[in-house]
């Protein structure tokens, strides 16, 4: 991270060379092998190579029919992710306006916004929203959704709601008899995590949790890398996930409509925005441009209209609080609607910066060992971690900032052992506030080299101890394995390396394709080979050290891990053993 263009340069020609490189892995292929299979195959005809990669075919003769349930931030990525030749969504919940608004036009509010929320309009080429909505039921409260599902025809639901949300919609769903996808972090706490991966077995449900790195192409070739020994001994990986969000630019801090919340330092903001872009909208004089701002306006109109639950929301479970000093003094007076548009700042619905962002990338870091490992996912023995909160005022429960150290084992790792015991990969970890420097990304560390992979869109790879040296890579003397030779000048990427790497798709579209690919073809979950690759077991883990980790922040202590947490028909939980 924070390399210069040059470095980055040579970065990416090396990645690709390694990619397209013909190295024999442990049964005999090579991966540009193996890509040219995929190519042959037409499999990247008009798209990515998804299907070819993760083991599906490129659609599936009957689309699985889904209810969306949560469609703000969240949600609306993971509609504008939809492939309609794997999904038809026939409904969708969400108690906020705004969020219902979203769904169906997407976020116009940049480029950027619209590119990854696109909404159902643009998804499936209606052109009205009364023309979307013959087609797309609308409710509130997602029970109504799960309870009317057979009615309309549903077969799964995708939930995007808040944390606090995810286990007791998921369960209702799997009970219903609907698959489920749900965001990250799979649950609020492991032993929710573990009730709802009984109850998936209970009733032959696929449960797939969105860690979607377990999808992107660029973290399956980092992966076959470090598994062909392109790294050498992997013993370290760095990770990162720095933002700029200061008190009055935070994006978990949404603005408010002033009727919900109207001493708010936010509040107005909203109002004042409307306005100026009405304005806006009555000086411009191009067809692309009144488009433009018409849809920018209704957006803000709609985003506005969040008003129209004053009064309800306490009835959806949200709650009020009244925060106060040594003295008994309010300082903070937090109404339920606040609970609601700003959940992840708050502990009983979010689970803060290591639920939100550090469970991703603890489990990038448990996908890079477990290459080392044969492929066998492998759980941290131990983490010693820190949180605090210097920016930010009383307006919330979560840290701006927490620090992590972990250990996981390496290939011959034996606690016993005075010797092997000290065979661990470190992992360090961090993610702040009020400093975007260096993004966010992860940077794995071998004897041989060093892979960087930034914001899940692009991967480079060095020789060790130099973030600008070529490497050419070439068959060792005895043929055992793949060296990097610092020397050579490094020829021209291969096509098919250069092709995997080009628009890389962050792993959303495929983890949703590959789920219904999974419902179709597995339908009562009875072949344990045929599984979204982030089912429960997989997906507790992950929420095991995300949680397990908050709690070591708190406090600022070191933790192991007990094996029992990680295991979903064992009670143990690290809230149990250590207290919340």
């Amino acid at each position: 991270m924070n390399l210069t263009p040059e470095e980055k340069a040579v970065g990416k020609e090396n990645f690709c060379a390694a990619i397209g490189s013909d190295v024999k892995d442990k049964h005999g292929e090579s991966r540009r092998d193996f890509l040219k299979k995929g190519i042959m195959a037409g499999v990247v005809s008009g798209g990515g190579l998804g299907a070819f990669y993760f083991g599906y075919k490129g659609a599936i003769a009957d689309p699985v029919r889904v209810g969306v349930i949560g469609t703000g931030d969240e949600g609306s990525v993971l509609i504008g992710a939809i492939n309609p030749e794997f999904i038809e969504v026939k409904s969708i919940a969400d108690i906020r306006p705004y969020n219902q608004y979203r769904a169906f036009h997407g976020d116009c509010y940049s480029p950027a916004a619209q590119k990854v929320r696109c909404g159902l309009l643009k998804k499936y080429g209606w052109a009205t929203e009364n023309e979307a909505r013959k087609q797309v039921k609308v409710y509130g409260p997602y029970e109504e959704l799960i309870a009317n599902a057979k009615a309309d025809g549903i077969e799964a639901v995708i939930i995007a709601l808040p944390l606090h949300l995810h286990c007791p919609a998921a369960i209702a769903a799997m009970e219903a008899g609907l698959h489920v996808l749900t965001e990250k972090l799979m649950a609020h706490s492991v032993a929710q995590c573990k009730q709802m991966a009984r109850v998936a077995k209970q009733t032959h449900r696929h449960l797939a949790t969105g860690h979607q790195r377990h999808y992107n192409i660029l973290y399956d070739n980092a992966v076959d890398q470090i598994r062909r020994g392109l790294l050498g001994e992997l013993h370290f990986v760095r990770a990162q996930w720095h933002r700029g969000n200061l008190p009055g630019t935070d994006s978990w801090q949404q603005p408010m409509p002033e009727k919900l919340k109207p001493d708010d330092s936010q509040a107005a903001r909203l109002q004042k925005e409307l306005v100026s872009w009405k304005r806006k909208l009555e000086s411009v004089t191009t067809t692309k441009e009144i488009e433009e701002w018409q849809a920018k306006v209704a957006q803000k109109k709609a985003q506005i209209a969040d008003e129209l639950l004053d009064g309800k929301v306490e009835g959806y479970g949200y709650e009020a609080k009244k925060y106060k000093d040594a003295d008994g003094k309010v300082i903070y007076d937090r109404p339920a609607a606040e609970e609601l548009i700003r959940w992840r700042l708050w502990d009983r619905t979010g689970g803060g910066l290591m639920a939100e962002l550090g469970s991703h990338q603890l489990d990038a870091a448990s996908i890079f060992i477990s290459a080392v490992h044969d492929g066998v996912k492998q759980y941290p023995l131990n983490v010693a971690a820190a949180a605090n909160r210097p920016l930010f005022p009383q307006d919330r429960d979560v840290n701006d900032h927490v620090y992590c150290i972990y250990e996981f084992p390496a290939p011959g790792y034996d606690p016993a052992s005075p010797v092997d015991s000290r065979k661990k990969i470190g992992v360090q970890y961090s993610s702040i506030n009020g400093n975007g420097f260096g993004g966010y990304g992860e940077m794995v560390f071998g004897t041989n080299g060093t892979l960087i992979l930034e914001r899940e869109q692009e991967a480079m790879l060095f020789a060790t101890g130099s973030a600008s040296s070529k490497i050419n890579v070439t068959q060792d003397k005895d043929g055992d394995g793949p060296t990097m030779d610092t020397q050579a000048s490094g020829e021209e990427p291969a096509a098919v390396g250069k092709m995997a790497t080009l628009d890389v798709s962050r792993g959303y579209t495929e983890e949703e394709e590959h789920w219904a690919w999974c419902i179709r073809n597995n339908p009562q979950n009875e072949d344990p080979d045929l599984q979204p690759k982030c089912y429960p077991k997989v997906a507790m883990a992950d929420a095991v050290i995300a949680l397990t980790t908050n709690i070591a922040a708190r406090r600022g202590m070191r933790v192991e891990f007990k094996k029992e947490w990680f295991d979903p028909d064992d009670d143990a939980t690290p809230e149990a053993d250590l207290g919340t």
